[in-house]
């Protein structure tokens, strides 16, 4: 069993980070885990109301789910009408939002944040990048123009700062609408949320929500700053299922949930506090079986995914509640690493290994995935793990039960649609450690690095002294550019790790770090 090590991966969900031992005897820097929570969108589209969140961030605790690090309450498309007063401030319906505790003033959305922090909890809020919003495509309900945020970025996010939003979604209707750059309004709107921080001292967690229209893996990691902490890489996982009314009848579909994730795998962008995003969970929802719903589950952590649960939290039953709240799956997300998993073998058509390397040397999460119709074996090699070639233990994650230690391999049978999450605990494979070349003080070189035309995991040894963290690119073969970012290291060398395609085989790979000065990248190892 996982013992000390999951339970000091627990407590990293909780606070946010993970210090674990790297290649060296150097300390793994801490990096900002996804979020977990909760978002209104799947279960009440844009009928959202003061009711609903509080009843919401309740369950949330009775559950015991905010025990397991379930934060995040968000309130998604459909809280705001539209209109500002004549300084440009947004007016809220004070019937959909009232006062909640005596003194407060109706209409002020600070009410449900103050309720919701009581709850120890995290408030989330929804706007889009355009002029207009998603309320222009209503799902219930009229439409609603100039629920956007475009013209108003700054006074909006300062204003969604002094409600005291810990987390605001910032969609792209409007933006497509209008055909806008993303990459150039999401920078604005990173300014806009470092300007409303600077002023309140207020962090605004930003999630992006282009679904992917626009690659925004190449671009989003560190946006405007720091300020692109997730983006979606998808569109919606599923329409609104209200549990009344016309689209009551509505099901979540296992097809399109795995759709969404084999499009939010990028790994390459996901590392140092940056995650793919492939959209709210559907489980619990009408459509997936018990059994669906742990694949759904496995996958997403496999992702290192935000954990935001899309269905109503009053209406758990028992076998979804355990599904989410399972310890050694939130621990395989919540892993201090930072990584995503990758694809590491195939066999035939349907049958897959994915491998997530974890903080723990040696130790990985594999899932056995089957695609197909009929029940099949599939076989995880150490090799293809990037494990030593020697025996390794192996857990099933889902009941804990240790199935023994296995010399090269091990091979499991799969039911049809369905997955086997596994911990394998070996030996860590061999890394190869690169010096780098002599160059400028804002730009890092290391030639001659050895490939396989595979994703290979990279550790960068440094050490910022800084008080922040600070943000570099690496380009590698001269492709385009991965922000990373490299937390304070104060007086010691820290180490993060990233996964990077070499696509040239041989020693034959470049990769250089610019926006490097002040950080001391010192050498990278390869594996």
């Amino acid at each position: 069993m996982r013992t000390f090590w999951l339970v000091l991966v627990a407590v990293a969900a909780l606070s946010g980070g993970l210090a674990a031992e790297g290649q060296g005897g150097t300390k793994q820097a801490a990096i900002p885990l996804p979020p977990m929570g909760w978002s209104s969108w799947n279960s009440f589209s844009n009928t959202i109301n003061s009711d609903i969140v509080i009843a919401q961030a309740k369950a949330m605790v009775s559950t015991g789910m905010a025990k397991t690090g379930y934060r995040q309450i968000n309130i998604d498309e459909g809280w705001w009408l539209g209109e500002r007063d004549p300084q440009g401030n947004i007016v809220v319906d004070p019937k959909a939002w009232p006062a909640i505790a005596p003194g407060e003033k109706p209409g002020d959305m600070g009410n449900i944040v103050r309720f919701i922090h009581a709850q120890g909890l995290k408030a989330g809020i929804y706007t889009d990048a355009g002029a207009d919003g998603c309320s222009l495509y209503p799902d219930l309900g009229p439409v609603y123009h100039h629920v956007g945020s475009e013209g108003h970025y700054e006074q909006d996010f300062l204003q969604f700062a002094k409600w005291g939003f810990d987390y605001v979604k910032v969609d792209w209707c409007g933006g497509d609408k209008e055909n806008l750059d993303p990459a150039v309004q999401y920078a604005e709107i990173g300014r806009a949320i470092q300007r409303a921080e600077a002023i309140t001292g207020h962090r605004l967690y930003l999630s992006l929500c282009e679904w992917g229209k626009n690659s925004p893996w190449t671009w989003a990691p560190g946006v405007g700053g720091m300020k692109a902490d997730v983006w979606r890489t998808s569109g919606d996982i599923v329409d609104p299922i209200v549990a009344s009314g016309m689209n009551s009848g509505r099901k979540a579909g296992f097809q399109k949930m795995l759709a969404n994730f084999d499009q939010g795998i990028h790994p390459e962008a996901e590392h140092t506090g940056f995650y793919n995003d492939p959209d709210m969970m559907v489980l619990g929802m009408p459509g997936l079986t018990d059994a669906e719903n742990r694949v759904h589950m496995a996958l997403w952590a496999m992702s290192g995914a935000p954990l935001l649960v899309g269905a109503d939290l009053t209406r758990l039953s028992a076998a979804t509640l355990a599904t989410l709240t399972n310890p050694g799956v939130l621990a395989i997300d919540r892993d201090g690493l930072g990584l995503q998993a990758v694809r590491v073998a195939s066999y035939g058509d349907g049958l897959e290994v994915w491998s997530k390397p974890l903080a723990k040397p040696g130790e990985r999460a594999v899932l056995l995935l089957n695609r197909t119709a009929g029940p099949a074996q599939i076989a995880a090699r150490w090799s293809d793990l990037g494990l030593a070639d020697a025996p390794a233990t192996v857990e099933e994650l889902w009941t804990g039960k240790e199935l023994g230690s296995f010399k090269t391999s091990y091979t499991g049978t799969v039911e049809a649609g369905d997955a086997v999450l596994l911990l394998v605990n070996g030996s860590e494979g061999r890394f190869t450690s690169y010096k780098a070349e002599p160059g400028t003080r804002e730009t890092v070189r290391f030639s001659h690095v050895a490939g396989s035309a595979r994703v290979a995991r990279v550790e960068i040894l440094y050490a910022n002294a800084g008080k922040a963290a600070r943000l570099v690119e690496l380009r590698v073969n001269g492709r385009i550019a991965t922000r990373i970012a490299l937390p304070p290291t104060a007086a010691i060398a820290g180490k993060v790790t990233i996964q990077s395609l070499l696509d040239r085989t041989g020693a034959e790979n470049v990769l250089e770090f610019s926006g490097a000065g002040g950080v001391g990248i010192q050498s990278i190892a390869v594996q």
